[in-house]
C-alpha cells in the first residue's frame, strides 16, 4: 500500500492538504496537514481518529500516530507551496550550486518555467524545482 497515495486521497476529502509524513524510530507515523486559516487542536483529533479507522481497514502498520500542523516554518514541497506563498520569505538548499550556492535566503516570487524564483538581496534567482534539496517558509516576526 502506497502510504502517500492514501494520505493524499484522504485528507482533502475532510478538507485538509498533505504537507509530509514521516516514519519515526520505534513505529512512530507523524503526519503534517494544513488548511486555510491553519490548524487547530481539533483538527488534528478529527484526522487522528478518521487516519485510526482508515489505518486499521488498510492493514497499515504503526505503533504511534501523531498529527499536527507543519509549524510556521513549514516545509515547500510542490510546486503549488511556492506559488501560494508568492511575497513571504522562504530559505531554499540546493542538491547542485547556483552562482557558486547550494543555500539561499530571500522572499518567494512564484515559479516560472519549472523554477522557484527567488528574490535575494535585490535581485531574482531562479531555482530549478528539480534540484531543490529542502525549502522551508522562513517566518518574519
Amino acid at each position: 500500500m502506497d502510504v502517500r497515495l492514501l494520505l493524499e486521497n484522504t485528507l482533502p476529502g475532510l478538507g485538509y492538504e498533505l504537507v509530509d509524513f514521516e516514519l519515526t524510530p520505534g513505529g512512530g507515523f507523524r503526519v503534517f496537514l494544513d488548511k486555510p486559516g491553519g490548524i487547530t487542536v481539533e483538527d488534528c483529533v478529527k484526522v487522528s481518529n478518521h487516519l485510526t479507522r482508515l489505518f486499521m481497514v488498510e492493514n497499515i502498520d504503526y505503533e504511534r500516530l501523531e498529527v499536527s500542523s507543519p509549524g510556521l516554518d513549514r516545509p515547500l514541497k510542490k510546486e503549488s507551496d511556492f506559488v501560494r506563498f508568492s511575497g513571504q520569505r522562504a530559505k531554499i538548499k540546493t542538491r547542485m550550486p547556483i552562482e557558486q550556492q547550494k543555500k539561499f535566503s530571500g522572499r518567494l516570487a512564484g515559479v516560472e518555467d519549472g523554477a522557484v524564483q527567488l528574490e535575494v538581496e535585490g535581485r531574482t534567482v531562479a531555482i530549478p524545482l528539480a534540484i531543490i534539496d529542502k525549502a522551508r517558509l522562513d517566518p518574519e516576526f
